[in-house]
């Protein structure tokens, strides 16, 4: 035993000295910036001086190679020493990024689906150094560099990999740190995308129902459906590309990126019982004991809304989505008042004080942040509780990877008008697998998932070996260092 634990020893010894060698190299350099070059005599081994374990005994060298160097019971001395990503093939490109400390744990975040990595990488050098369990400090250090949607995206990512630390740390669920939880397991609503017939549309609902057991749902409703019937809408032509009316790509002045108000599509009366026609099919199929919301109708204006809403009242809707841009609140409050669907918007906004003028006036009938968007899990469970206090209740829209979903689970388990979060994976096999849960629970059950009784952070670790299989074509490596991201160019604060 002993020779073993020698060779242990021996072998750290040498990693030590590799390591050390390294770090006093970067610190000689010239062009190494006095920050860093302070912060790496701070951060390196948590304290330990460089080469520190180069000079300890046999036996003080082996008490600190066995502890795994996982010092949770000192979360105070916890400091940030690098941030990692991995580019996923999820949602065309969804990359998880890892926080680092000096203590060997590390955090799990995750860039918004479509959101550039890079919005986080930017963060890495305003939080090295700090302890990741100030995670309101450091949000508001950082708070600045989110914007709407996608440009949110890092400032959110951070956001979850310090409630993860902070979790680990203190060895807690994040929903213990958000004050507890409501319940103990999180209603999901399946996505389900536009079929090209109604035979593959109830082969999409028949999986999602009876095969894997999910209570709510989710459909497409979009005017993409009525392009190829006559007479059923106005000034479509114009807009075409290829055949059809995208929403997600397109230049600047596209169909795409045109505002609602100004493409002049309008759905006539045969358009309106087309559409009508769609949802009533689903609901023969479903019967009216499993919720059906809508989303992704198209570029019109709120009169078409308010003529579609109409058109489809009977079939007892669960809520309309986003039928016009977010930021158009007087027009949203016009469509609430004229219609009894309830309606939603919000996954493309950012920080609660951007949600309150669509809460304070009742535009909005159930508030729809996006955790990955909306800065993260604790301003979430804000924009919760504050729209609680107006009596409008709040879903989650999620359509990342399993890292994201774990902190919307924690997040929603610890408010108490949430009423259900999106799953938007659920034709993909591979998406469950790209995690393993910490305490051995199924990490989705019939269309609800569990929420972590004791498993500390967000209750999960990366399956690498099943990540790596899904890495995005454009990925550079898989969480590949960063350095170039180190060094903090510019002065961030806001006011003289």
């Amino acid at each position: 035993m002993k020779s073993i634990l020698k060779q242990i020893s021996d072998n750290t010894r040498k990693k030590e000295k590799s390591y050390s060698e390294a770090i006093k190299e970067e610190i000689m350099n010239p062009s190494t910036s006095k920050d860093r070059r302070s912060f790496l005599k701070k951060a390196a081994f948590g304290g330990i001086a460089l080469g520190g374990l180069m000079h300890l005994s046999f036996e003080d060298t082996i008490a600190q190679t066995t502890s795994n160097v996982q010092r949770s019971s000192n979360p105070s001395d916890l400091k940030i020493t690098d941030m990692r990503y991995a580019l996923t093939a999820v949602m065309g490109g969804t990359a998880i990024i890892r926080i680092d400390t000096n203590q060997g744990i590390y955090g799990l975040g995750e860039v918004r689906d479509g959101a550039d990595p890079r919005y986080a990488l930017m963060l890495k050098s305003r939080i090295l150094g700090l302890n990741p369990c100030n995670v309101e400090l450091i949000f508001k250090i950082i708070r600045q560099f989110g914007g709407q949607s996608r440009q949110a995206g890092g400032v959110c990512a951070v956001e979850m990999a310090l409630w993860d630390l902070c979790g680990k740390a203190y060895g807690v669920p994040v929903w213990q740190l958000l004050g507890g939880r409501y319940r103990d397991k999180i209603r999901l609503y399946a996505d389900t995308p536009e079929a090209k017939s109604p035979e593959e549309q109830k082969k999409l609902i028949k999986y999602r129902t009876e095969d894997q057991g999910y209570t709510w749902l989710k459909m497409d409703l979009s005017v993409s459906e009525l392009i190829n019937i006559p007479g059923t809408l106005v000034n479509q032509k114009y807009w075409m590309e290829n055949g059809d009316l995208k929403q997600w790509q397109g230049g600047f002045m596209s169909y795409e990126n045109t505002k609602h108000p100004f493409t002049q599509i309008q759905i006539t009366d045969k358009g309106l019982e087309e559409l009508a026609r769609i949802v009533e099919n689903i609901r023969n199929l479903i019967g009216y004991d499993i919720p059906i919301s809508t989303d992704h109708y198209g570029h019109f204006d709120l009169n078409n809304g308010i003529r579609l809403g109409r058109a489809l009242e009977k079939y007892r809707l669960a809520w309309m989505e986003d039928i016009i841009s977010w930021e158009l609140t007087d027009q949203w409050k016009t469509m609430s008042d004229a219609l009894e669907t309830p309606l939603l918007t919000g996954e493309d906004i950012y920080l609660l004080k951007n949600f309150k003028p669509l809460l304070d006036i009742h535009a909005i009938d159930i508030a729809h942040p996006d955790l990955a968007t909306s800065g993260g899990i604790l301003e979430t469970k804000r924009i919760g509780d504050y729209a609680e206090e107006l009596g409008i209740a709040m879903a989650i829209h999620q359509a990342g990877t399993p890292v994201s979903f774990m902190a919307d689970v924690h997040c929603a388990a610890a408010t108490q008008n949430f009423l259900v979060c999106e799953h938007h994976s659920v034709d993909v096999s591979w998406w469950e697998d790209l995690v393993k849960t910490t305490d051995g629970r199924q990490l989705i059950t019939k269309g609800f998932a569990t929420v972590p009784l004791s498993a500390p952070g967000l209750g999960i670790e990366l399956n690498d070996d099943e990540v790596k299989k899904h890495i995005s074509p454009k990925a550079n490596g898989y969480f590949e260092p960063t350095p170039e991201w180190n060094e903090k160019r510019s002065h961030d604060r806001l006011w003289s």
